[in-house]
């Protein structure tokens, strides 16, 4: 058993999983948290000078910016000569470079690439920010957990897990499109896992799958925790990024909880059917060329829009519907008209519809509004290919 004592700061799943394996690999390990409530297999210390006193290295684990913030500033005030700071908590890299500014060399972050499981099986990656020798000072601990990743500066640590953290929520958005599409085909739940194990999902797929089955478990990774770095790396990228967007509408819809583990996104019903009504009796308008079709599909005081024969139109509703002559196109059985995404965000939305119509092809975009009546589009502009 080695000397250095350790103090982790926060016993959520993840720091109650780093305490446990560090107390198996032979390291002195005491806990603290804010609530000083027991935690299963983790000694405890309700004093946060306490768990300091003795300590020559405090790992935090924590959720956001702000617990971090709150923490560090107790942690400054109380701490030994001495005391490494190591943060394996998921922050912006803003308040990252302001982290190590106040602790100073002794500070190193350090967010890690994998869940409670990883931490179990010692198998994290951990993306180390900091001094060389802050990092050094720290590895024995650190290669407890994990294999160590020197990435330079604590900001650029920060940085580089939320990309990371963003390429596993298109993994996530990618794996429940092709679950919906599976359910669709009428395909066996289970071969499709098995087929998707095979191949470039495959460490998600296994890694989830008994929760891809319908299987209850406890969550490794929440939904709210996979949103709040969603909205970090949109923030401090300054680009957008669809999956937090995805992310906050199936929270806003009620298609998952926060605390649901990640794999709920994947499982979740597709977007709300209501939204959809609009645009079928749109679609029904377009092949019947019935145009009574459309008073169920806009809002009497929707616009259409685009450019015809070189010329911007803005139609009102009634201008449109005298386009449409009330029976089939000729070529209507050769006709195909596919709706191919919805982002409901509470009471809007925004589709995207492409229709094949003959040699022609066109890109509809809908801006969509719930209404007492239901889902009507307010606006759509088109694009003809």
């Amino acid at each position: 058993m080695t000397d250095m004592r350790i103090a982790i700061l926060g016993l959520g799943r993840m720091g109650s999983a780093m305490a446990r394996r560090l107390r198996g690999e032979g390291w002195d390990v005491v806990g603290w948290h804010r609530s000083g409530a027991p935690v299963d297999g983790v000694t405890v210390e309700a004093d946060l000078a306490k768990a300091l006193a003795s300590a020559q290295v405090a790992v935090l684990s924590l959720f956001d910016d702000a617990a971090c913030t709150e923490v560090l500033g107790q942690v400054r005030a109380v701490a030994p000569d001495g005391l490494r700071v190591v943060n394996t908590s998921t922050t912006s890299p803003a308040a990252a470079a302001r982290f190590a500014a106040e602790i100073g060399p002794a500070y190193v972050h350090a967010p890690v690439i994998g869940s409670v499981p990883a931490v179990a099986s010692g198998t994290l990656q951990i993306l180390a920010g900091g001094e060389t020798a802050a990092i050094e000072a720290v590895t024995p601990v650190l290669t407890a957990l994990g294999t160590i990743v020197q990435v330079g500066q604590p900001d650029a640590a920060a940085a580089v897990k939320l990309v990371a953290n963003g390429v596993l929520a298109g993994v996530v958005a990618t794996v429940g499109d092709a679950l919906r599409q599976a359910d669709a085909l009428g395909l066996d739940r289970g071969l499709v896992l098995d087929v998707l194990e095979r191949g470039p999902v495959g460490a998600f797929v296994r890694g989830r799958r008994d929760r891809l089955d319908g299987a209850v478990r406890a969550a490794d990774f929440t939904v709210e925790g996979l949103a709040k770095d969603q909205a970090l790396l949109a923030a401090a990228s300054g680009q957008p990024w669809p999956p937090a967007r995805d992310i906050e509408a199936a929270l806003a819809r009620g298609a998952v909880r926060p605390e649901d583990d990640i794999a709920a996104l994947a499982t979740a019903p597709g977007t709300d059917e209501d939204v959809r009504a609009p645009l079928e009796a749109y679609i029904r308008g377009h092949a019947t060329g019935d145009p009574s079709h459309f008073l169920d599909a806009f809002l009497p005081t929707a616009h259409i829009e685009g450019l015809r024969d070189g010329t911007f139109v803005s139609w009102t509703l009634d201008e449109y519907m005298t386009l449409f002559p009330g029976h089939p196109a000729p070529d209507e059985a050769e006709r195909r008209r596919r709706i191919d995404d919805i982002v409901v965000v509470g009471t809007v939305a925004v589709a995207t519809m492409t229709l094949y119509h003959g040699a022609t092809t066109f890109t509809d975009m809908f801006l969509l509004v719930r209404t007492d009546a239901g889902w009507r589009i307010a606006n759509k502009v088109y694009h003809r290919h």
